[in-house]
């Protein structure tokens, strides 16, 4: 699995954590959108896309299995997020 493409949307909002939304291509065969870029108390992380449940959880709509994959989704996102300008 190679990740191919990565889009970052970046923006500053006052008092918001999340600082991005990035989209990441795998492949070049397989898309997965609205991947949160959030300013946590240790630096920035990824949020994979979630929905909320009846119960008012919220569950991943998709996710890395492992570690490894996490890393590599992580370290792809925020190297473009450093690239990106801020949206106006």
């Amino acid at each position: 699995m190679k990740i191919t493409s990565v889009t970052v949307r970046k923006f500053e909002r006052e008092g918001n954590r999340m600082k991005g939304i990035a989209t990441v291509v795998i492949d070049d065969a397989f898309a997965i959108h609205d991947i949160r870029i959030i300013e946590g108390d240790n630096g920035l992380f990824i949020a994979m896309p979630s929905r909320k449940t009846a119960t008012g959880e919220y569950k991943d709509i998709a996710h890395p299995i492992n570690t490894d994959v996490r890393t590599m989704f992580q370290s792809a996102i925020l190297e473009e997020y450093n690239k990106a300008s801020v949206e106006e």
